[in-house]
């Protein structure tokens, strides 16, 4: 075994399956209420209540000894932690000669709990260690003399007869690459495209930041506990994990609240009841109205933008355009008003009207001095605004200027990892940059991928993860900006604004499928939110 804002109304959260990237995530959470961050401002910690809580190595540390303190003794957890292993392999595969491969520390401790109750049920088993018996230590020496067949030492040998592998070498706190004869089996693995079962995380992936030490299996199938670690989300880690089953072994929810964990997995149950419906007296104005501003040349962005915003439910969708653009915007949807605006008063005036809840600048607008000045003055009347694309590139020579204007907290960034770099001089993990960017700059930032990050300044983060490879097409991030900017001028606060765009930008490619362009997504919308009214695992 591997070792700010309020809360609101109450629902219930059921047991989940959800696709990350190329493989799932299975939760075994039981039925419980949690709560929901409220529309109350930009902070949304505690989001983190319930079991979408994410976990960093240390803290799944402290979990399991804080565990332990209460009086779950340590042989329990490793017996749960095993069975949840083996239970899960007798599911998906039917009996053949398994190859168990032991680490010295707690998760080839592990791995001698799978190899007994796979061998208890009349599998073909064949146990090798990583090191010396002897120097086994703890619950891990308990359960490898529990083991009553012969213990081998590691060596290629390993894969002569497998038709299944159980990685128990490293798990999630390895922090050196992968070495010696451990990484010529992982190479063999991978190259005979052996099987392969992870117990907590792919020896070779970092669990904090899901890089790769050096090499690690691909792998069919990965067991974790307790919770999701940060490397089961971040890439490249979830392209080695396959398919990732999330175990109960008993770790109380209490105890892992107490860690307070900064990072949760993103799902409707962060925003879904902050969602907002029409209700029979609204009007086009008391359903919010989006202000996008469109460029000269590139109109297909915002025009992308402007229709995610209506079809995400904003009940009007002003242009701002120059006049020479106007054809091309106003030829678009006939809903959409189109307003010319030809230099920075004309903007500025058109920012200050009230009715214009929410403000989008960037998409198709150029990088340029214009922008610059377009997104100050955006900026500078507090109304929540997202800033994609050339609204971010326009400040990379002095961003401090950008970083001052943001301070209001009502901002959302949404670069991709160039136009990050361009910003924010920062480096480690996706995670700790986010956080270190959105604190710097007050923003709410979301910061764009397969494995996209979405920060709040008060230092929340939600991991979202259920894109598909179709998103890296032309236009589908101007679509995501839309989006946000339709919540924003709902009244969703900006992070959960952020997480809900997110989220549903990552279903509605599902739901187009293959082949998907970026205008696709606007008018999948209807039937992805009409999908989530219905569905009991939201």
């Amino acid at each position: 075994m591997a070792a700010g804002g309020g809360c609101g109304s109450i629902c219930r959260e059921r047991t989940v399956k959800r696709n990350v990237l190329h493989g799932k995530i299975v939760s075994s959470a039981q039925p419980r209420d949690y709560a929901l961050p409220m529309n109350t401002g930009t902070e949304i910690s505690p989001v983190l209540i319930g079991r979408r809580e994410v976990l960093s190595v240390d803290e799944m540390y402290r979990a399991d000894a804080s565990a332990i303190a209460s009086g779950i003794a340590g042989e329990i957890l490793m017996e749960r932690a095993g069975r949840a292993v083996a239970d899960a392999i007798r599911l998906r595969w039917s009996p053949r000669p398994v190859s168990v491969l032991c680490g010295p520390g707690n998760n080839g401790g592990d791995g001698f709990v799978i190899a007994r109750l796979l061998a208890a049920g009349g599998w073909d088993v064949s146990v090798y260690l990583l090191g010396d018996r002897n120097a086994l230590r703890g619950d891990a020496a308990l359960n490898a003399g529990r083991w009553d067949g012969v213990i081998l030492p590691m060596g290629m040998d390993a894969l002569d007869r497998a038709g299944l592998v159980i990685d128990a070498l490293f798990g999630a706190g390895l922090s050196r690459p992968v070495d010696g004869m451990p990484a010529r089996i992982v190479e063999a693995v991978n190259n005979r495209k052996i099987p392969c079962v992870a117990v907590d995380m792919p020896s070779g992936i970092y669990g904090d930041s899901g890089a790769v030490l050096g090499i690690a299996p691909r792998c069919t199938l990965t067991v974790t506990f307790c919770r999701l670690k940060r490397g089961h989300l971040l890439l490249p880690g979830p392209e080695f994990c396959g398919e990732v089953l999330v175990a109960d072994i008993g770790i109380s929810d209490d105890v892992v609240a107490e860690l307070a964990p900064a990072v949760a997995v993103n799902s409707p149950s962060v925003w879904f009841d902050r969602l907002r419906r029409p209700a029979a007296a609204d009007h086009k104005y008391s359903r919010g109205q989006a202000l996008v501003v469109g460029g000269a040349k590139m109109t297909g962005a915002a025009r992308l933008a402007a229709r995610a915003a209506a079809r995400i439910g904003s009940g009007m969708v002003t242009i701002a355009a120059p006049s020479s653009a106007r054809a091309a915007y106003a030829g678009d949807w006939p809903s959409f008003v189109v307003e010319e605006v030809e230099d920075d008063d004309g903007c500025a005036s058109l920012f200050g009207d009230p009715r214009r809840a929410a403000l989008l600048v960037g998409p198709g607008a150029g990088a340029s001095q214009r922008t610059r000045s377009v997104t100050l003055a955006a900026l500078a009347t507090g109304k929540p605004t997202v800033l994609d694309a050339d609204a971010l590139t326009s400040f990379r020579e002095d961003p401090e200027i950008l970083f001052v204007a943001t301070q209001s907290g009502n901002a959302v960034l949404t670069p991709h990892e160039g136009e990050f770099q361009r910003l924010f001089d920062i480096s480690g993990d996706k995670i700790e940059r986010c956080q270190a960017a959105a604190r710097k700059s007050r923003a709410t930032v979301l910061l764009k991928g397969a494995d996209t990050v979405i920060a709040e300044p008060g230092g929340a983060v939600i991991v979202s993860s259920n894109g598909t490879p179709d998103l890296a097409t032309a236009g589908s991030g101007d679509v995501l900006a839309g989006m946000i900017v339709g919540l924003l001028a709902q009244g969703m606060a900006p992070p959960v604004a952020a997480a809900a765009a997110a989220w549903l930008h990552g279903a509605a490619a599902r739901r187009a499928g293959r082949g998907l362009q970026a205008g696709d997504l606007p008018d999948v919308l209807p039937l992805v939110l009409a999908d989530l009214e219905t569905r009991i695992d939201r």
